[in-house]
């Protein structure tokens, strides 16, 4: 299935068997969406969360 990548524009292929809440990263720009719903027909993206790292603190 084939998703318009919200940063710019560039067309995300998301597999068959995606399931919600998996990361996927767009190949031109590098922004990661997670999943945030799936139906037949339609996949929903949102911005995946980025936890920084703490560096032990």
């Amino acid at each position: 299935m084939k998703i318009e990548c919200k940063d710019c524009g560039a067309e995300i292929n998301a597999p068959d068997d995606a399931v919600v809440g998996e990361i996927l990263t767009c190949p031109d720009c590098g922004a990661d969406f997670e999943i945030a719903s799936k139906t037949e027909e339609r996949v929903e993206l949102k911005p995946a969360e980025s936890i920084g790292e703490d560096w032990g603190q």
